[in-house]
């Protein structure tokens, strides 16, 4: 029967190619589907390795300070954020007590670092000097400025950093100035010294 109307089996046969239809157009759409979640995860996982993926976790990091000589400063990633690491010569060492007067904060009572770490020098060994490379007033990323009264910093500068944005100052031992924006001393991460030449960023502590 032509025309509008369809005869019973003639209505069965087409709802029939309509099952088979709805039914490849489902197992088609689902499979690309899944072909494109395939596809997008791949450069997701490729593009990062398990020690990216623990790293940006907050998982500690293991930095070699070997080839570091005295007065350098070398900056490693954890978390994200940038740490400082410097070796610092003895006069550096013996120009700390020389900016107590200078200082907001001297004795790290109000700053953030490892209690271990709570000295004159906020470390775990005097030479070697761990910090958060942030300016603790707005986060800004503060200049090394070793040297001694430069002439745009005077001639009370014993060395330290100085934050190009505000203006905050440091001293080498990471203590905030008296007078300027950031309101604390840099903040110190928790590590710990595998060896003579590693140290491992993020890890408590367990010198004495």
């Amino acid at each position: 029967m032509s025309g509008p109307f369809l005869s019973e089996n003639e209505s069965m046969n087409q709802e029939g190619v309509d099952t088979d239809k709805r039914r490849f157009l489902t197992q088609t759409a689902s499979a690309v589907g899944v072909l494109g979640v395939g596809v997008a995860a791949i450069p997701f996982v490729g593009s990062m390795s398990p020690s990216e993926r623990a790293e940006a976790a907050g998982a500690p990091v293991e930095i070699d300070i070997s080839k570091l000589e005295p007065g350098q400063l070398m900056r490693v990633m954890w978390r994200g954020k940038p740490v400082w690491i410097m070796r610092r010569t003895p006069e550096s060492l013996t120009r700390l007590q020389d900016t107590v007067s200078l200082l907001q904060d001297p004795d790290s009572v109000e700053s953030e670092q490892p209690e271990k770490a709570r000295n004159d020098h906020r470390s775990l060994r005097p030479e070697i000097f761990v910090a958060m490379g942030l300016c603790t007033h707005l986060g800004c990323a503060p200049s090394y400025r070793p040297e001694v009264a430069p002439a745009d910093l005077g001639a009370a500068w014993k060395g330290g950093f100085f934050c190009p944005c505000h203006g905050s100052r440091f001293d080498l031992a990471g203590r905030v100035h008296k007078g300027v924006p950031a309101p604390r001393n840099l903040d110190v991460p928790p590590y710990r010294f595998l060896s003579e030449t590693h140290i491992l960023i993020g890890a408590e502590e367990e010198e004495a």
